[in-house]
């Protein structure tokens, strides 16, 4: 919510954090100059340009004159720290390989001991001058909420944490009409109510059987001079919603899916490229002979397992694997088992060490899997789970993994349970929600830690 004083914070925060940055790279080189090394004032010249585009570049990154950033303290002192280190590194960095003379180390320990000083004293100053401002002369928006349902309550838990509002409460607090919806004629005389008392808005949660009463409420507001924000309350149906615009259309999103984003789609299709390209180039380039020659010795056939398998919007691919079995007909719809004696002994080495698994890489090269995913299922299992499992087809939005979520959380292999299947299922959508390139080396790391620790499911 960007008010008028905080539109000017933003402005005033970055003008002066840039008189910050000047005054103290100016008194850097005076009192090194001066009292330690000297230093020719060409390097002054040279650098003080590059130190504040530095400085923009660092602040931009962390985003710390944003409207998101500028409305909570906390974010702006995290911000801040963040940049100075950043610019610390890079600027030191760049003063190293670019300097002429010998690196100047008193410039740069008395700089950028005065910045973390004057940033200390300014954030300081700056929340004790808000806190007065805000005690005062009362400069923050007046705002209130209409409708006393889970997605009011919810609303006003978040209007409370905002800094640039008043949230004053809601309007009829005791009145009957808060406790299940909003009744219009009640409502109406709230919007009265609330223009009397110097509401400057209102946020109504309307629930989605509430929508044609809007007409009436916005008459209303407006007629009292009173601003309505209508938040629709969806929380009922259980789901994490999401706004999209498309032209003039608003799009609701059943749910929050960050890899339908195409810059989020690039960062892991190029996570995948590089991390695939690294384990065939690296591993599979001796382990592939290795293995073939033990398989063949153990038990005649092809070296790789080759199986139809549900990929992403549920199209079928081809998924191999090192064969670990022996030939048999019951492949594509039976799992493997403990102590299950289609495996042969170099079989449960590689399943146990997830070995088997290791020509999917080329499955990631070639686009149809990714590194970290849902587990591709077998077509037949993917046809009878769909039927009785109500989420499960969710998990087919996504590129299949080599390993996920949910297998680092202990719901690998095979699934006697129907249970055991709807919480994968769940891990499943939770990582499909909360997809990150963090998240992704994270379930790497994982991963790996398991392969050495040992699966109980590993067979």
């Amino acid at each position: 919510m960007e008010t008028r004083y905080f539109y000017l914070l933003r402005f005033i925060l970055a003008w002066t954090d840039l008189l910050i940055i000047n005054f103290c790279f100016f008194l850097g080189f005076y009192f090194s100059s001066k009292y330690w090394e000297n230093i020719d004032v060409d390097f002054f010249r040279e650098n003080v340009v590059i130190c504040n585009l530095l400085w923009l570049v660092c602040t931009g990154v962390f985003g710390l004159y944003s409207e998101c950033t500028i409305h909570k303290l906390e974010l702006v002192y995290k911000a801040t720290w963040r940049s100075v280190v950043l610019h610390t590194f890079v600027f030191l960095t760049y003063l190293f390989f670019t300097s002429d003379t010998s690196f100047p180390k008193s410039f740069f320990t008395i700089f950028y001991s005065l910045t973390a000083f004057s940033f200390i004293v300014s954030r300081f100053t700056g929340t004790a001058l808000q806190s007065m401002l805000n005690k005062n002369f009362d400069i923050r928006k007046v705002v209130a909420v209409l409708g006393m349902n889970n997605g009011g309550l919810k609303l006003a838990s978040y209007l409370q944490k905002q800094s640039s509002l008043n949230f004053v409460g809601f309007l009829g607090e005791h009145s009957s009409m808060n406790r299940d919806d909003i009744r219009v004629p009640s409502a109406i005389e709230q919007l009265r109510i609330a223009s009397d008392s110097g509401i400057d808005e209102v946020f109504i949660s309307v629930e989605p059987d509430k929508i044609n009463d809007l007409t009436d409420l916005i008459k209303e507001g407006e007629k009292q001079c009173v601003r309505l924000k209508f938040v629709p309350d969806l929380s009922a149906l259980e789901t994490n919603f999401r706004f999209d615009k498309m032209g003039n259309f608003t799009v609701l999103c059943a749910r929050t899916e960050p890899l339908e984003n195409l810059e989020n789609r690039f960062k892991k299709r190029l996570f995948d490229i590089i991390v695939s390209s690294f384990a065939i180039v690296f591993v599979l380039s001796w382990l592939y002979p290795i293995l073939a020659i033990l398989i063949k010795i153990q038990n005649p056939g092809p070296v790789l397992f080759k199986q139809l398998r549900s990929g992403r919007d549920n199209k079928p691919f081809w998924c191999f694997k090192f064969r670990s079995m022996k030939m048999n007909d019951a492949s594509n719809h039976l799992q493997a088992s403990l102590n299950d004696d289609r495996i042969t002994s170099i079989g449960k080495f590689m399943r146990r060490t997830s070995l088997d698994e290791f020509p999917q890489f080329f499955n990631v090269l070639f686009g149809h899997m990714s590194v970290i995913g849902p587990r591709p299922h077998m077509l037949a299992h993917t046809e009878q789970y769909r039927k009785i499992i109500d989420k499960y087809m969710i998990r087919q939005f996504l590129k299949p993994g080599i390993s996920g979520w949910a297998q680092v959380n202990g719901f690998r292999g095979e699934t006697k349970e129907l249970s055991k299947m709807e919480e994968r299922v769940e891990h499943d959508i939770w990582y499909m929600e909360n997809w990150s390139v963090m998240l992704d080396v994270k379930v790497i790391f994982f991963t790996i830690i398991n392969v050495f620790k040992g699966e109980e499911n590993a067979y």
